[in-house]
């Protein structure tokens, strides 16, 4: 593991979602903990979706916006909202010279699929019909998150491509979880590491699935034909149960026909960008940024 990260480690609590409630109060507290962001550049306005029901979202605008990006958080379905993502939304509007319209969906297990991604799809088409008052193109929207988010986000990209909705120009998954299955290598031998487990894994996948069946919109590894969807850019953690399942999915498209670049961190774990003091923490990050930039300009 990275040195950097690894002096981190005792400071990260117990990877747990058996109780949803303290493990958002601990997000919580590790977000405010994340040195703040620089929004001089940029206006950040609170909106809501119209829909039923409602949907909170932050949209933040840097001026001179080359496109914009639908940005689900993390939080394996059960954790985070506008404010813990409030660091990353920011930090990748920043980086990137886009629009970011972060997502405050509903959280599993109160509201398990297809809550959150029925709130996603309404946050795309709002932004699609809006683009003009946003301030950005709506030929240049792209859909994009972090761990669950993430996997939101490649659930958004096949309902779109299926229902022919709001085009979307590219997918941006940043350690995904696509698979409820557990059955890659990786989620069989990573079963404790730092901050994602594989216990961690299976809790989160309950919550969400709410003892359904899982579909392809909810666990896109599941889905058998990939092509038509846009390009991606898809990054993996070393150390990290998903890594597997993310790597065979930007594979999968690759052999589809999408356009894809796919990037596996070495010495990294799941969410260790959180850890912004180590250098390759801060290339993860600015990464991001550059890589949506280069798709919205395109």
């Amino acid at each position: 593991m990275d040195p950097e990260l690894e002096a981190f480690l005792p400071l990260f609590p117990r990877a747990d979602l058996s109780d949803p409630v303290t493990a958002r109060k601990h997000l919580a507290e590790l977000s405010a903990a994340v040195p703040a962001p620089d929004t001089s550049g940029m206006e950040i306005e609170d909106r809501t979706v119209p829909a039923d029901p409602a949907v909170p979202v932050r949209v933040y605008r840097p001026h001179q916006a080359q496109g914009a990006i639908i940005w689900l958080h993390g939080g394996g379905w059960v954790m985070g909202d506008l404010d813990t993502e409030h660091p990353w939304a920011a930090r990748l509007a920043q980086y990137a010279g886009a629009v970011v319209i972060s997502v405050g969906y509903r959280l599993a297990p109160e509201h398990p699929y297809p809550a959150a991604l029925d709130d996603s799809y309404a946050a795309l088409a709002w932004a699609a019909e809006h683009a003009a008052e946003l301030g950005f193109d709506a030929g240049r929207i792209a859909v994009g998150g972090h761990s669950a988010g993430a996997g939101i986000a490649a659930g958004l990209a096949l309902r779109a491509r299926d229902e022919r909705g709001p085009a979307i120009c590219f997918q941006l998954l940043n350690q995904p979880g696509l698979d409820d299955r557990q059955e890659t290598w990786s989620q069989r031998n990573f079963t404790d590491t730092p901050w994602m487990t594989r216990d961690k894994t299976t809790d989160a996948w309950r919550h969400y699935l709410g003892g359904a069946p899982a579909t392809p919109y909810a666990a896109p590894a599941r889905a058998t034909d990939l092509a038509g969807l846009p390009p991606a850019y898809l990054a993996t953690a070393e150390f990290c149960p998903a890594r597997d399942e993310g790597i065979d999915y930007a594979l999968r498209m690759l052999q589809a026909g999408v356009s894809v670049e796919l990037h596996q961190w070495p010495g990294t774990f799941h969410g260790s960008q959180a850890i912004l003091s180590a250098e390759v923490s801060q290339r993860q990050i600015t990464e991001l940024g550059d890589v949506l930039r280069r798709a919205l300009a395109a």
